[in-house]
């Protein structure tokens, strides 16, 4: 019984491993990254991942609300695909493999959407922590508005928004060039298989990625409070429109 209980534990696992390629379209996607003190995301990343900082000081945390459309295993028609709203809280981070390479990428903490579905199948394919919550979106030429009464989170952004435009008063950094290097997305998003001491690696690829900068008008996001990250500052905050996206299957590099 030990045995079949071990295999079904390890088949389970490979099944949550991004088993296979997917692609999506993305109607826009709008990041709010916040800084924090280096030590504050290092003392949250397992062996393997480090913070990928700005001056030595700082780590940072995306918050992305992405409106998400025909997400489907690759190669599918489109309509086998699942239109969804999501909200994921990411780590930026660095993972240095065996060989020596070291590459920037993503450690999803949670993720957030609207559709009991999504949930599902996300957390039986993937580590990336869904949660069902009620977060509805309402988007305007002008402005994007994120609500969930249920939690109290609200996020507002002044799409209209033209440069030149002032980062936001707590961002330390010194300008928007800067600042474009953590508005993610990253190419390579991470987890750690401990026991085996390696990383899983999911690589993804987009065109047409023309981050705008954004006005934030009001950013309540209790997650922070809950997860004890309440003191983050507001960065940047960035969005991009009409985005084709592309993930490979998950992969696994060994660690040093």
């Amino acid at each position: 019984m030990g045995g079949i209980r071990q295999n079904s534990g390890m088949k389970f696992g490979l099944l949550r491993s991004n088993p296979f390629p997917v692609e999506a379209w993305f109607d826009f996607s709008c990041t709010l990254t916040y800084a924090l003190p280096v030590e504050d995301v290092a003392a949250r990343l397992p062996p393997g991942l480090v913070p990928d900082t700005y001056d030595d000081r700082f780590g940072f945390l995306a918050v992305a609300v992405v409106q998400t459309r025909r997400l489907r295993p690759a190669g599918l028609p489109e309509f086998f695909g699942h239109d969804f709203v999501l909200i994921g809280y990411r780590f930026f981070v660095r993972c240095t493999l065996a060989s020596g390479r070291t590459l920037r990428g993503l450690y999803i903490l949670r993720s957030e959407t609207d559709k009991p579905r999504m949930t599902l199948l996300g957390n039986f394919f993937t580590k990336y922590q869904y949660v069902k919550t009620d977060v509805k979106l309402t988007r305007s030429e002008n402005l994007l508005d994120v609500a969930d009464p249920e939690s109290g989170l609200r996020i507002t952004a002044d799409l209209a928004s033209e440069p030149p435009l002032p980062l936001p008063e707590t961002s330390p950094f010194p300008d928007w060039k800067t600042a474009r290097r953590f508005c993610g997305p990253m190419p390579f998003t991470f987890s750690i298989d401990r026991e085996n001491n390696r990383a899983r690696i999911v690589e993804g690829r987009r065109t047409h990625w023309q981050p705008q900068p954004v006005r934030v008008g009001k950013q309540v996001i209790p997650w922070l409070e809950t997860a004890g990250l309440s003191h983050a500052v507001l960065a940047n905050a960035f969005v991009v429109r009409d985005v084709p996206y592309f993930w490979e299957k998950g992969r696994f590099e060994p660690l040093p």
